[in-house]
């Protein structure tokens, strides 16, 4: 099996501008109809997937899946991260066979939302502005009722800022494996894993950022994590708090959390239930970042990451669908 780095958040900025992920071919299940949704921005389309039961009476509740870090399309798939999970692909297919729609979508730069930017004008900010986007057409369609937000990893940060912006079209954020720290301290974190003269380099390099300043001379060895080009994006990625901003929020919040993330800790999500003392968290025992029943040892664990046919912890699905089923 290709090595997977751990260090995801590391990886999708590297690779971020480049990628273009391969979607795992699945079935979709027969009960459900999937249609193409396009939303276009003065940057480009965004392309995703609308889920929905083939047979609707009424208005029926619709989530919008919000992917997290790295190169990752709209099924949870990435060939430039050696990731084939499906994991938004059968989130929308549970939700489905219990009478919830869903749409799910390819970030910007990745599979069939074609750049037409340039890596260095990117910001975390587009991704909340595509978000956004995607929750108006959803609060548009006259067969939906209540829109709900799923934000994993990093998309969770993404679903929290863009549920603020719409809270009046927002009925409720379900944050999944979502950090409840700033991007610069988990960056920092992560990079004690790597030589000790990239892991301070690095440092010194953000903490410039953090003081506004753009470091255009950087060392060779830095510029997969942190090349000239890219540093905007970091600086507007690292100045949001996921507790602050999930203090403002006045809408049901559902926090998910797996037991066994190699990537986000429990603490994290015990971070935000803190920040927002009304919000339900769950701890999901033996259930990784990819959402997928996974001991802690590392290697079992990272192997998950490259089944697409394993099924979603049962658990993780269960909250979901019941929280929703429980709005009022």
């Amino acid at each position: 099996m290709k090595k997977i780095c751990f260090l995801i958040l590391i990886i999708f900025i590297a690779v971020r501008s480049f990628a273009q992920a391969e979607p795992v071919q699945t079935k979709t299940d027969p009960s459900l109809t999937e249609t193409p949704v396009l939303l276009k921005t003065l940057a480009g389309n965004i392309s995703g997937t609308l889920t929905t039961p083939q047979t609707i009476n009424g208005k029926i509740p619709v989530v919008l899946i919000i992917a997290g870090s790295g190169p990752v399309d709209r099924d949870g798939n990435s060939t430039k991260l050696n990731l084939a999970t499906n994991n938004y692909k059968l989130i929308a297919e549970a939700l489905g066979k219990n009478g919830i729609a869903s749409l799910r979508y390819d970030k910007r730069m990745v599979g069939e939302s074609a750049p037409t930017e340039k890596e260095d004008n990117l910001r975390f900010d587009d991704y909340v502005d595509d978000a956004i986007g995607m929750i108006n057409l959803l609060k548009e369609d006259k067969r939906f009722g209540k829109v709900i937000i799923l934000g994993h990893s990093e998309g969770s940060l993404v679903g929290i800022l863009a549920a603020s912006a719409t809270e009046e079209n927002t009925n409720a954020l379900i944050s999944v494996e979502g950090a409840g720290r700033r991007a610069d301290e988990i960056l920092k974190e992560q990079m004690k894993t790597q030589p000790e003269y990239i892991a301070n380099g690095f440092k010194r390099i953000l903490d410039s950022l953090a003081k506004g300043s753009i470091q255009k001379k950087v060392d060779p060895a830095l510029y997969f994590i942190a090349r000239p080009s890219i540093q905007s994006y970091l600086m507007s990625w690292c100045r949001f708090d996921p507790q602050q901003e999930i203090k403002k929020l006045r809408i049901p919040i559902l926090i998910l959390q797996g037991s066994t993330d190699l990537q986000v800790n429990v603490t994290d999500a015990e971070k935000l239930k803190k920040a927002r003392s009304s919000a339900i968290l769950t701890i999901i025992p033996n259930m990784n970042h990819v959402l997928k029943d996974a001991p802690a040892d590392k290697e079992k664990n990272m192997a998950t990451y490259t089944q697409p046919n394993l099924p979603l912890k049962p658990e993780f699905v269960n909250s979901v669908i019941e929280f929703i089923k429980g709005l009022k």
